[in-house]
């Protein structure tokens, strides 16, 4: 088993969260304290325009158990997760966000099924939230039930900030875009595969305004698609875009060769016909045939790409001797 210098890494990305940043440094410490845990708090400064870096500065300066991170500018919650991934030496990484919402209370339990318990993943899901249920609420709702249909993990809360993962889980996935939304997926992908959830307490928020938006949701589902693809035919792209050049390609054919003879069956019993060049089904029959083939075409290209790519023999390994 791997030692790690701490028991916790407790990574936090903020925006604008000046407020609460004191409130939640003392409830962590109580918390930190009362359980005896070595522990560090990553804080990733994510571009913030008040003085939100300046007070990490000052908590760090009383806590040296406080490390922080401030990017130039607003780069978004995944980027400030990878670089908080890429600097965490615990044994177990809790997220959780800034603004309150999130309790410290829950990191025990979490720590423990983590450590104890041998999952992968721990999951918070607020059962009972107070955001505004047309606007933040519904959305989400139908936002996770999409997640849970395409991924197939049954989390009820998959964009809950209050997470915990084992180490390794953080060490082996790459977090970009708007990909945060879906690391039990990436991680799931990559072979860990032990996800569960807990019940957590949702705090009604205290300072400052939500961040989320329509955009966010709809580039949420939109990345979820992505996702979804990439894991299921990034590697093989040809079977996925060859399969559906083919089928094109044959719906195509058969159509427009059935106009064809059609049109010489009845020309040979002396019928009125319509002439080929006349019927739209012909023109549509041509334009599936080369998009068929476009599409085959494509997936040779890709497949040609993936195979010059650096990732295609990026394998994760849980053990070797």
């Amino acid at each position: 088993m791997e030692d790690y210098s701490k028991d916790l890494s407790i990574v936090i990305s903020l925006y604008n969260e000046e407020e609460s940043l004191p409130e939640l440094i003392r409830w962590i410490e109580e918390v930190m304290e009362r359980e005896g845990y070595k522990y560090e708090v990553i804080m990733v400064d994510d571009g913030s325009t008040d003085s939100s870096w300046k007070i990490i500065k000052e908590l760090s300066e009383r806590n040296r158990n406080i490390r922080g991170i401030s990017f130039r500018r607003n780069y978004g919650k995944s980027a400030a997760l990878y670089h908080g991934f890429a600097s965490a030496e615990g044994r177990v990484v809790v997220t959780m966000d800034a603004d309150l919402q999130d309790s410290p209370e829950e990191i025990p339990e979490m720590y423990r099924m983590v450590v104890e318990d041998g999952y992968d993943i721990v999951s918070g899901w607020k059962k009972q939230r107070f955001d505004n249920k047309l606007t933040k609420n519904l959305p989400s709702k139908l936002y996770n039930w999409t997640a849970r249909k395409i991924t197939g993990i049954k989390l009820h809360d998959m964009n809950c900030g209050l997470k915990a993962y084992r180490n390794e889980v953080v060490k082996h996935i790459e977090v970009y875009g708007e990909m945060h939304r879906y690391i039990p997926y990436l991680a799931k992908n990559a072979g860990f595969d032990k996800i569960t959830e807990k019940p957590v307490q949702h705090q009604k928020r205290k300072y400052g305004v939500s961040k989320f938006g329509l955009e966010r949701f709809v580039n949420g589902l939109l990345d979820l698609i992505s996702l979804w693809f990439l894991s299921r035919f990034g590697k093989k792209p040809m079977h996925f875009f060859g399969f559906t050049g083919i089928l094109m390609f044959l719906a195509g054919g058969i159509a427009a060769i059935w106009v064809i003879i059609e049109k010489l069956i009845q020309q040979s019993h002396g019928l009125v016909y319509r002439p080929v060049t006349d019927q739209p089904l012909f023109y549509l029959g041509l334009v599936a045939v080369i998009l068929g083939f476009q599409l085959f075409l494509a997936g040779f290209i890709c497949e040609m790409v993936s195979r010059n790519s650096s990732e295609r023999n990026n394998y994760k390994i849980r053990e070797e001797f």
